[in-house]
C-alpha cells in the first residue's frame, strides 16, 4: 500500500520508534528498531525520503532530523 504522504520517524516514551505521517496525530505503526520503522516508513512512500529523530547525542544532538 503506497500513498504519497511525508513520514516521520521519532523515538517515543515507551522506547518504539513510530512511524508517523505529516500532520497527523497518531503513529501509523510503532517498531522495536529504528531501522525497521525506516524500512517501514519507505516501504508505505517508496517515492520519499522519511525524517528521522537523530537517537544519538553527536554533532547536532538528538533533537535534530535527518533524512534516511
Amino acid at each position: 500500500m503506497s500513498t504519497n504522504k511525508h513520514y516521520f520517524v521519532e523515538k517515543n516514551e515507551g522506547g518504539k520508534f513510530a512511524v508517523r505521517a505529516q500532520g497527523s496525530h497518531h503513529a501509523s505503526s510503532l517498531h522495536a528498531t529504528q531501522e525497521e520503522a525506516i524500512a517501514e516508513a519507505k516501504r508505505l512512500n517508496p517515492a520519499d525520503h522519511p525524517n528521522v529523530e537523530r537517537v544519538r547525542n553527536v554533532g547536532a544532538g538528538p533533537d535534530k532530523w535527518r533524512a534516511a
